[in-house]
């Protein structure tokens, strides 16, 4: 395949850009610097986010292939740009719960780190403006957002993204307490995964120490944003290439 020309902006999120390429059905993906929390209502920037972002949500799309879930993902064009396939996006955030954290363990009263036993998958709707409000499955049918038939499949694909990721990032010293999903329906009518899977998207806690390495640190102004990012990408992505070439 020719290398694709970035064509115009199509949309520009919180932390990517995305452009349109001469083939209507691949978009190209660019990562930035940019983080919010809270909506938004909390910004600032983390050096070299987009490129670890980029990277490690590469190498995780491909290991979910590999593994029989269908994503957005063709292949990493550059440090920070990757060609995916356009979808016509679910306006449903997935969010897939191991432990207690977060606004989860806010909402019921819960110490976080409490081990969820099944884990819980939710949805949200997906809007800035009005906060991304929970949804069940009558809310999201009503309003049109999907239909049984795809929050079944929704349901299927994430816990079984679950059981892929986690032990992969266990093996890698890092549990997988929570994180966020998003999928969309592709020109056939396929439901694939898209968006990213990143310490953006994901919280993740060191095993042994339980030290917190994803955004988790920027929205809590704990410090060491940066090093928590370079430390996940190290170990989900430089650790899986020198082992490949071992």
């Amino acid at each position: 395949m020719d290398a694709p020309r970035k064509g115009s902006l199509r949309y520009e999120g919180k932390a990517k850009k995305v452009f349109e390429t001469e083939d209507a059905e691949h978009l190209i993906v660019e990562f930035k610097d940019d983080a919010t929390a809270f909506n938004a209502q909390k910004r600032g920037t983390i050096r070299g986010k987009g490129a670890i972002n980029n990277a490690v949500s590469a190498r995780l799309f491909g290991l979910l292939e590999e593994h029989g879930v269908a994503t957005h993902f063709v292949e990493r064009l550059s440090e920070r740009e990757q060609l995916v396939r356009a979808l016509d996006i679910i306006p449903i955030e997935v969010i897939v719960r191991n432990r207690a954290a977060g606004s989860f363990a806010k909402r019921y009263g819960v110490e976080e780190g409490r081990d969820l036993d099944p884990i819980v998958i939710e949805w949200c709707y997906k809007s800035d403006a009005l906060g991304d409000p929970p949804l069940n499955d009558a809310t999201a049918v009503a309003l049109g957002l999907a239909t049984p038939e795809e929050l079944e499949t929704l349901f299927e694909l994430s816990a079984e993204i679950n059981d892929t990721l986690g032990p992969y990032f266990e093996e890698r010293g890092l549990e997988l307490v929570d994180f966020k999903l998003e999928f969309g329906r592709s020109a056939d009518g396929e439901v694939l995964l898209g968006d990213e899977i990143s310490p953006d998207t994901c919280r993740l806690w060191d095993v042994e120490s339980g030290e917190r390495l994803d955004k988790d640190r920027f929205r809590r102004d704990l410090g060491g944003v940066e090093e928590a990012y370079q430390e996940v990408f190290r170990r989900v992505v430089e650790d899986a290439a020198d082992a490949a070439g071992a």
